[in-house]
């Protein structure tokens, strides 16, 4: 079965003041899809909300046509998984151990762990390239093993839908790489429907089949990346002047800066 993600007339916040405003979104199914726009724009907040972790103010989250704060939790654990910025997991804790998590939606109290169970951590594991690694603590990883670690652990949750929060930070360029091919290759060989948040442009174009540009908690365009991706988005969403040439590898957009919008420059 293929899982449909939505976002309708969803209005988002903490506190007393909201982030995200009747802002209305459908997940394209099956593609991998891309939220980009400056700090504080409203993304991560976004995908709090499609995760169920953020109670809406107004409108709906559904998933599957449902309203998602009607689901129990477990029935979303088996369908949508979340992986937030710099998750932090317990010190001498190893990667067997931590993709072994992923199965605790599948846990009850009339039956425990499974052949199942030890089948997915095992395929999570070898996915992510990390067997050599599987008894190893994760403080003794590179910053992209871990990130693969933890992205083992998502698919050991054994969901069709991924979200994933800036999936690439503190990474060096390589391990940047490392991470983004492996969620392509998940997409491409598995049709596994993934969503993440990613601050560089280019990056986004390259990876994204559908690009949702974001300024003050609403949506300034979405559509494929040659569609949205124009030095007249850059400037309004990123107050940035550019040139959009085409990727010489790939063939997808890729920005060139030249200034802030409101330079003398």
């Amino acid at each position: 079965m293929s899982h449909c993600l939505e976002a309708e007339n969803l209005t988002l916040g903490y506190d007393r003041g909201s982030i995200v405003a009747h802002l209305n979104l459908t997940i394209p199914t099956g593609q991998i899809t891309v939220l980009v726009g400056p700090n504080g724009c409203g993304k991560s907040t976004l995908l709090r909300g499609l995760a169920r972790l953020l109670k809406p103010r107004r409108g709906r989250i559904a998933l599957d046509g449902a309203d998602i704060f009607k689901l129990s939790t477990r029935s979303v654990a088996k369908r949508l998984a979340m992986l937030p910025q710099n998750p932090i997991a317990p010190e001498g804790l190893t990667v067997r151990d931590l993709v072994a998590q992923g199965r605790y939606p599948y846990q009850t109290w009339w039956q425990q762990w499974s052949e199942l169970d030890e089948k997915r951590v095992e395929e999570a594991i070898a996915k992510t390239d990390l067997m050599t690694f599987a008894a190893h603590p994760l403080d003794q990883l590179s910053g992209g093993q871990r990130q693969r670690a933890w992205i083992a652990m998502t698919l050991a949750q054994d969901t069709e839908i991924l979200l994933l929060d800036e999936p690439t930070t503190f990474l060096d360029l390589a391990h940047q790489m490392e991470v983004l091919d492996l969620l392509h290759d998940l997409n491409q060989q598995e049709g596994r429907t993934i969503v993440m948040v990613l601050h560089d442009l280019n990056q986004a174009c390259r990876y994204a089949d559908y690009l949702v540009a974001m300024r003050q908690g609403t949506i300034y365009a979405q559509g494929k990346p040659s569609e949205v991706m124009t030095p007249e988005l850059v400037r309004d969403v990123f107050e940035v002047d550019c040139q959009i040439v085409r990727d010489p590898v790939k063939g997808t957009p890729m920005c060139v800066p030249i200034a802030r919008s409101n330079s003398s420059l």
